[in-house]
């Protein structure tokens, strides 16, 4: 990092206008505004590794600390330019974002679930950007508020409150704050009977909250201050001072991702620890939080599972002997050693465990089965039969929703598809009735003037990639409609056919919106996401282009109208797809996306590296050094005509680097040969899920919408 003798005022105001002297415009004509466009500085700095240097010229765009001016000064300057850019449509956009917030319910409220003697639930009121958290006491219906963030977020760009947790006997409520983006919460407490909130100075940790059950003693994970891993699990008792806190387990291997929470009886304390291939489970009897965690089976390489408790037994979710997942159980008496599992469901190479949910008679299994995700219940009477939960669709999602009974016969889930809302159901187990909860209301949205279908692409190895669609009634195949296509297609993450509000601006301005459900995630079992990592990685991105050929040759699309939007890892695959096949797109969005893949793996102080070896490889070792670097957009920018593009970042972001998009626009911007618009938005508030406030992050969807139609223009009706 590079090191200051001014003060900082002083050397930010020569920074800006050096940064300013270096983009001033290559041309002044109105006409050609990616000639306007900020133009960073090309310093060589060598990039080493065991099997060769690479000279990165835009490695200075890195500021671990987020305060240098040059770089500050960079990044605005980009800012500046594409709100210049974004000015002749910003009625377009304007109108978008009204449309957006015309399709959500403002006054809204979660379905409220049963724990103990009240009912818990969340609400929004309207114009109010954040949750207000309640509960309602059961005999009496007295109502009271937990938590309301809006208070919490006032006078602040960025709030985000993650996992509220009431301790046993709903006394006290546990929750963390993070006010920078950066996912690094504090630790609050609330005396739930005198409203009295204690900010207790135990920072730095991650979102994982477990009660003891003697309703005074917390579990908590405390993470790296560098690399952001979670690290340590600690035990915090309220009241005492934020250095007295004890840690019970520390994670040697960085490879390992760490969890702490409490069964859903709440009788033990569960540390889940989970690398890509590897899972280890250590459990507490959570009314003896000073005893010692056990562990469930010890890790091994290539064996994941995941637990719950119920009378006395553990059922287990894994992979063991079986790629697909099946269910075994195990006594509280023969923890220890995997050899001591017995079955209880069976693996099935055409049906992939994606979880399970536990109750005193049934057993409830998310699964997918030709890529529909649907529940199964299987009672534990073993003379009973299983069965699915029926859908009204063809196409279709079903996930469970929040249950934390077990002595019940109900279980509630959500079912949903790219025209129905989510639709939150109690389904009796034993007599197979359903009964509504609730129907989302989507104002002005009639599902009846949609359509949706799934089609089969052909892979260039001959591979049936499945993709969902969705149109309206109106949409004629005949090769002039514009394309939306999303994919993601990495770490096993299914891209669902969910309900998406946002995208009808889209559909009802003739586009056709695809999913495109690519290798690298689990739509078709855990196969499907074993042909898409590692040396098998590039089968993501080329599953891709071969999915938009389809499309445009089955005239779902017109070859000049087709956009693309990935976000994260699938900013990597817009990233590799615009160097593949730049000329197939009119347009890419590329949102907080991974792009120096090389770089970024060789530096493990960088947060979250050493966890991703099982996901793209370690470039320590030669075969994966070769393979990533000639995928890794960053490295294989060209001297060739790109797509239009909007990339957006986080200054904050713990998982993607802001550096990593920036060192690409600005390589992009060196080498690309065409006018087509670039632009680059980094939002200083935030960090890797964007803006924290519902609405904020309509306005930006909007802003992405309003790009894309601004580059079609007068080829898309109103």
């Amino acid at each position: 990092m590079l090191s200051h003798r001014l003060d900082f005022k002083s050397v930010f105001t020569l920074a800006l206008l050096f940064v300013l002297t270096a983009c001033q415009p290559q041309s002044t004509s109105s006409e050609n505004k990616e000639s306007e466009a900020p133009v960073a500085k090309r310093e060589p700095y060598t990039v080493v590794s065991p099997h060769g240097e690479r000279v990165d010229y835009y490695y200075w765009l890195r500021d671990d600390e987020r305060k240098d001016p040059e770089v500050l000064a960079y990044l605005n300057a980009e800012n500046t330019y594409y709100d210049r850019y974004r000015e002749d449509y910003q009625e377009l956009t304007n109108a978008l974002e009204a449309e957006l917030m015309a399709r959500v319910k403002q006054d809204d409220e979660s379905v409220p679930y049963r724990r103990g003697a009240y009912l818990y639930q969340t609400e929004y009121e309207a114009g109010k950007e954040y949750p207000i958290y309640t509960r309602i006491h059961i005999e009496s219906g007295e109502e009271e508020i937990l938590l309301d963030v809006n208070a919490l977020a006032e006078g602040k760009s960025f709030m985000q409150v993650s996992n509220l947790q009431v301790s046993p006997d709903q006394s006290k409520l546990a929750y963390v704050v993070d006010d920078k983006g950066r996912r690094q919460y504090e630790l609050f407490i609330k005396d739930l009977t005198t409203g009295t909130v204690t900010a207790t100075e135990v920072k730095g940790i991650s979102s994982a909250i477990a009660w003891a059950q003697d309703n005074e003693t917390l579990f908590l994970i405390e993470n790296d201050p560098q690399t952001l891993l979670s690290k340590r699990v600690l035990k915090y008792r309220l009241g005492e001072p934020a250095t007295t806190v004890e840690v019970v387990y520390e994670e040697q291997d960085e490879s390992f991702y760490m969890w702490v929470d409490n069964t859903k009886d709440n009788e033990y304390i569960v540390i889940s620890l989970q690398s890509t291939v590897s899972n280890e489970v250590h459990v507490l009897d959570a009314a003896t939080p000073g005893g010692t965690f056990q562990v469930v089976a010890p890790r091994e390489r290539d064996l994941q599972y995941s637990v719950d408790h119920i009378d006395g037994r553990w059922i287990i979710l894994t992979d063991y002997e079986a790629p697909n997942f099946r269910v075994m159980q195990v006594a509280t008496e023969e923890l220890g050693d995997k050899d001591n599992w017995q079955p209880l469901v069976a693996h099935d190479e055409d049906v992939f465990i994606h979880g399970i949910s536990v109750f005193t008679d049934h057993l409830a299994l998310n699964e997918r089965h030709n890529g529909l995700r649907q529940i199964r219940i299987v009672p534990w009477d073993e003379t009973a039969q299983s069965h699915l939960i029926s859908a009204d669709e063809p196409t279709y999602v079903m996930t469970f929703e929040t249950n934390v009974e077990q002595d019940t016969n109900l279980v509630r889930y959500n079912y949903t598809s790219l025209v129905t809302p989510t639709v939150t159901y109690a389904y009796n187990m034993e007599t197979r009735e359903r009964e509504v909860l609730k129907a989302t209301e989507v104002p002005n949205y009639d599902a009846s003037k949609y359509a949706t279908e799934r089609t089969w692409a052909t892979a260039d190895d001959g591979t049936k990639i499945p993709v969902s669609l969705l149109y309206s009634k109106d949409f004629k195949q005949d090769g002039t409609a514009p394309l939306y296509q999303y994919a993601y297609g990495s770490y096993g993450a299914t891209s669902e056919p969910w309900f998406r509000q946002s995208v009808f601006s889209l559909v009802d301005r003739g586009f056709v919106y695809a999913i495109a459900h690519i290798r690298g995630g689990q739509e078709m079992g855990r196969q499907w996401y074993e042909s898409g990592k590692l040396e098998n990685k590039k089968n993501t991105f080329t599953d891709y282009i071969d999915v938009t050929d389809h499309l445009v040759a089955e005239e779902y699309a017109h070859p000049g109208k087709v956009f693309g939007m990935g976000g994260s890892a699938g900013g990597l695959l817009m990233g590799a797809v615009a160097n593949l096949a730049p000329e197939k797109y009119r347009g890419l969005v590329a949102h907080v996306p991974f792009v120096d893949v090389v770089t970024t793996m060789l530096d493990e102080t960088i947060p979250l590296t050493t966890n991703e070896f099982d996901e793209w490889g370690n470039p320590q070792e030669q075969p994966y050094y070769d393979y990533m670097l000639s995928y890794s957009p960053y490295d294989q920018v060209m001297k060739q005509a790109y797509p239009a593009m909007l990339v957006t970042t986080g200054l904050h972001d713990s998982q993607v680097q802001y550096f990593e998009p920036a060192k690409w626009v600005a390589k992009l911007r060196h080498l690309k040969i065409d006018d087509n618009p670039l632009m680059f938005k980094t939002n200083m508030e935030a960090g890797h899920g964007g803006s924290s406030g519902r609405f904020a992050r309509l306005k930006e969807t909007a802003e992405e919408y309003a790009f894309i139609l601004n580059l079609l223009g007068e080829e898309v009706s109103p």
